[in-house]
């Protein structure tokens, strides 16, 4: 037998206020068709006033622990990925400790941006396959509306605030691509890129928050072949194509993007999971979020194969195969 870490639950928590792409045109020289042309993006979710990343991720916590029938207690870690911590610290995932009421086990979090939610699903794959854990909650949660430039056209109205969450619970399986789980996993990075997405603020460098700085062409040029060959690794890891894939989750950034990337997948359009026309890009949530309401549309069910990827600033990439 084979020790896997199977999904148990799944959960997902957008902010209450809506704001849909004309508030941006009486702040910006914008419109709702460039925003949509460009991105495909038609509303995203901001936090209110005093609603933090922890926030999120904790109502997402709950949902993904009601789905899976469980309590705070049944649960050994926390992984939060984020980029948009409460604090400098502690980490987001002991304030979600805390507001679950959870006392035992340990929390921590990860950061890759975009990727941090793959990065961070790895990391718990790893907990429980070496036996640290047997049950995991990984979380993806930011508020990148703390972190942008409203007077920047080209950043400001691509991102959004959300979370989601997984429930991770060791299993048995077989040892075949049949096992539900996490079946194989590819994590990439290079810091040479670091000057395309970045945020020009921090604790050691400039004693600020800072806002994000991107240069869209550049990251677009390298997220289509980075997401299909991340992709394209983790399958060939089990022997498997894009022919055998019953859902592409792609990290949600932008819509051409998604479509570059499934076409060199060979993956029709109809089996992927879109959400950015509704939230945006919510970073290292988009993953997650997107698992939840594909599940809750009943797109996902049991026993399908997913393909998992993202992309974000580091440059940081990878991909997670998984039997739902």
């Amino acid at each position: 037998m084979t020790r896997r870490a199977m999904i148990r639950g799944v959960g997902h928590c957008l902010p209450e206020r809506i704001v849909p792409n004309s508030y941006f045109e009486g702040l910006l020289d914008t419109s709702d068709e460039w925003i949509r042309t460009r991105s495909g993006i038609e509303r995203r979710h901001f936090a209110a006033e005093g609603q933090t990343t922890s926030d999120l991720a904790a109502e997402a916590a709950r949902a993904a622990l009601a789905d899976a029938g469980l309590r705070p207690d049944d649960i050994d870690a926390i992984v939060v990925a984020t980029s948009t911590p409460d604090l400098t610290f502690p980490s987001c995932a002991t304030m979600v400790q805390a507001q679950l009421g959870m006392t035992r086990g340990f929390a921590y979090d990860i950061q890759a941006v975009c990727a941090g939610f793959i990065f961070a699903l790895t990391n718990a794959n790893g907990l429980i396959l070496s036996g640290q854990a047997e049950r995991v909650l990984v979380i993806g949660a930011e508020t990148f509306s703390r972190i942008m430039d409203w007077t920047d056209r080209a950043t400001c109205v691509l991102f959004g605030d959300g979370a989601g969450a997984l429930v991770l619970e060791a299993a048995e399986g077989t040892g075949t691509v049949a096992d539900r789980g996490i079946l194989a996993s590819d994590l990439n990075s290079d810091g040479r890129y670091k000057d395309i997405l970045y945020v020009d603020g921090g604790v050691s460098g400039t004693q600020t928050t800072g806002h994000l700085r991107m240069q869209g062409k550049e990251v677009f040029r390298h997220a289509v072949e980075k997401l299909a060959q991340t992709a394209q690794t983790s399958l060939g890891k089990l022997g498997l194509t894009g022919a055998d894939i019953d859902w592409i989750v792609p990290h949600q950034a932008n819509l051409r993007i998604i479509k570059g990337t499934a076409k060199k997948l060979d993956v029709p359009m109809e089996r992927v999971i879109v959400t950015v026309q509704d939230h945006g890009n919510t970073s290292a949530a988009s993953i997650p979020l997107a698992l939840s309401v594909g599940k809750a549309e009943g797109k996902i069910t049991p026993g399908d194969l997913i393909v998992a990827e993202a992309i974000g600033g580091g440059l940081a990439w990878g991909s997670a195969i998984i039997r739902w």
